[in-house]
């Protein structure tokens, strides 16, 4: 296996995108991940890498990484980053992906098809993530607003027509001023203006209806439902003219961490972070000195509201005008929390779980040192105990303990955590060792009874929960039901975290025990 070239357990287990650099800091390979810890780990863990893959990391120098809020925004960050570093050991296998538009042509009766690049004549809308959606999504307002599909206008009418799926530019049955409207409305759909369409439509149907005109209110009332479908499956990029920066950051006993996300055309292409000392007025002295060395987009998103003479600085930079928002809600403000988000993961990921498991178990101090215990076993033999220590949000590898099972027979859980339990802390009493502020339990409520039992009879008070793997439920003293955590949230996920490495471990000894058997 190779040396990873920074601890994985620094990365978050977050959605989003990785980079490898080369000794000479050129980027080698994009990828994207839904687990960036999980999946980045997978290059230096695995064994049966293929060739490819293995001279891949063979190469890496170093890595970073970008948190997404999701798939899809890891998805399009991903595109993005391979079109402008053209990684050596991207191109073989993603060159050709390309996320296609949706065009509609400029003919007398446009149509709307699929188009992989841009540069023809027509109106362009996307790109999109999903073809699967794009696809669904054509033939979708093709149906609802009955528009052609053919290449030409044949001499007769075809089968779309008379299944009431085209309204036939081809015989005459339509004006091209009336195909036109509805070419117009599919278009609101496409930019996203499903609501004022909607509410045209909710009118003209009453209207419709009114005047006992049922076939066309009918009309009406079928586009709508199938307008409704369609924006609920749309996924898409919507692409803007401009260029953003984003900025945001967060201040800790004096030292400001800030990042600066550049969104390229509506797409995120990178960022950057800085650390440096807290003062008042930082923020206007960071914008005036970052873009005097650097190009100044259209709009600067910050926030907090800033000097007016900010933005009349980068203007005169720019040569045209610059705006300076500080958006309350909608994608501005969302792409604001993203950035924190990521400040957040890239320098306090570990403190935050740590005050997020300390709020969600209501502990009277954060739990620096958390101790977890799992049993492994294969039918009642080869059974094993191990023990795992996080400190500070961190796996610390140098802690963590197993143990052999001596005073079990068969399958007996609730007994084999107390004999681990008893064992663990029995010698750190009798040594003075460091006590742990939370000792985890891989299990539900009678696991967790066995190893209280322990230690109430050691006379320590030590906080302890289980975490039972099915629903994620955790259990504490006293209580005859789960405590109501969400299983998302943080400190939620870092007991996950925590449990799930004690499970690694546990297994990883049972087979090696096994194997050894067998050997012998």
């Amino acid at each position: 296996m190779t040396e990873p070239p920074i601890d994985l357990s620094t990365l978050p287990e977050l959605p989003g995108c990785y980079r490898y650099y080369d000794a000479s800091g050129v980027v080698i390979y994009v990828g994207k991940a839904k687990n960036l810890r999980r999946r980045v780990s997978s290059y230096f863990t695995r064994r049966d890498l293929d060739p490819k893959t293995a001279a891949l990391v063979a190469h890496i120098a170093r890595l970073d990484f970008i948190v997404t809020s999701n798939e899809v925004e890891a998805l399009i960050l991903e595109n993005t980053l391979i079109k402008e570093h053209w990684p050596r050991y991207n191109i073989n296998l993603k060159d050709s992906r390309t996320y296609a538009y949706i065009l509609r042509t400029d003919d007398a009766f446009p149509r709307l098809v699929v188009a992989r690049k841009k540069g023809g004549e027509g109106t362009y809308y996307g790109p999109f993530v999903s073809g699967l959606e794009r696809d669904q999504l054509v033939k979708g307002l093709r149906r609802t607003f009955r528009l052609r599909s053919c290449r030409t206008l044949p001499k007769r009418a075809c089968l779309r027509y008379h299944m009431n799926s085209c309204s036939g530019p081809c015989v005459g049955a339509v004006t091209e001023t009336e195909y036109g409207e509805q070419v117009r409305r599919a278009e609101e759909i496409l930019r996203g203006r499903d609501r004022e369409l909607l509410g045209t439509l909710r009118e003209e149907m009453a209207a419709y209806s009114a005047g006992q005109l049922f076939e066309q209110a009918l009309a009406r009332r079928e586009q709508i439902r199938a307008i409704e479908g369609l924006a609920e499956r749309q996924r898409m990029d919507r692409q803007k003219a401009y260029d953003e920066d984003i900025l945001n950051y967060i201040v800790v006993e004096g030292t400001v961490y800030l990042s600066l996300f550049k969104i390229h055309l509506g797409t995120l292409t990178g960022r950057q972070e800085f650390v440096f000392d807290h003062r008042e007025e930082f923020l206007p002295e960071f914008l005036v000195q970052y873009y005097a060395e650097q190009a100044v987009p259209k709009e600067v998103v910050l926030p907090e509201e800033v000097d007016p003479a900010i933005a009349d600085y980068l203007s005169r930079l720019k040569g045209r005008r610059v705006h300076v928002t500080v958006p309350q809600r909608g994608d501005r403000r969302h792409l604001l929390d993203l950035v924190k988000l990521n400040l957040e993961t890239s320098f306090f990921g570990d403190r935050i779980k740590v005050e997020a498991l300390r709020e969600a178990l209501r502990l009277p101090a954060p739990p620096e040192v958390v101790e977890c215990f799992d049993i492994s076993h294969l039918a009642g033999t080869s059974t094993v105990g191990v023990m795992v220590q996080f400190r500070g949000g961190r796996p610390d590898k140098r802690n963590y303990r197993r143990f052999r099972i001596r005073t079990v027979e068969g399958v007996d859980d609730f007994a084999s955590i107390a004999e681990v339990v008893r064992r663990r802390y029995a010698r750190l009493k009798k040594d003075g060792g460091e006590l742990p502020d939370l000792v985890v339990i891989d299990g539900g409520r009678g696991q967790l009874s066995a190893a209280k039992g322990v230690l109430d009879e050691l006379g320590l008070r030590i906080p302890v929960v289980a975490l039972a793997k099915r629903e994620e439920e955790v259990w504490v003293p006293g209580l005859s039901f789960p405590l109501p955590l969400d299983r998302k949230a943080k400190g939620s996920l870092y007991l996950q975290e925590v449990r799930d490495e004690a499970h690694r471990f546990a297994i990883t000894y049972n087979r090696s025990l096994r194997k050894k058997a067998v050997l012998q």
